[in-house]
């Protein structure tokens, strides 16, 4: 079950003078009064005591690697690449040098507990 980050994100009106330019130039079909866009989520990090009670894996991240394919690996999904990223705090492979070692957290259903999901 691929559970969507944004399955609880609030969504809000924007009526903001900023993008009036934007709503007017939006074609097609038409201009629009307001723009509804997902609000800006608060991603709770979870502090080294935290993290160090979920059981995890090391992985020393190499050239090629990419987030899901370590999901697929270890969730059975690439969806849920985002666990990975969000639990060693680093939002993008970007963020990465090979070397580098990432934990996983081998119970999926723990990690997202953890985030309220």
């Amino acid at each position: 079950m691929a559970v969507s980050r944004y399955m609880k994100s609030q969504r809000v009106s924007n009526r903001s003078l900023y993008y009036a330019p934007l709503r007017r130039n939006r074609v097609p079909p038409y201009p629009v009064g307001n723009l509804i866009q997902f609000a800006t989520p608060m991603i709770f990090h979870p502090n080294t005591v935290m993290k160090d009670s979920l059981a995890t894996t090391d992985h020393i991240w190499k050239y090629g690697d990419r987030y899901y394919q370590l999901a697929q690996v270890y969730y059975n999904s690439p969806t849920y690449w985002w666990i990975i990223a969000w639990f060693n705090n680093k939002p993008t492979e970007a963020h990465l040098k090979p070397g580098e070692v990432l934990r996983i957290p081998l119970e999926l259903s723990e990690a997202l507990s953890m985030l309220g999901l």
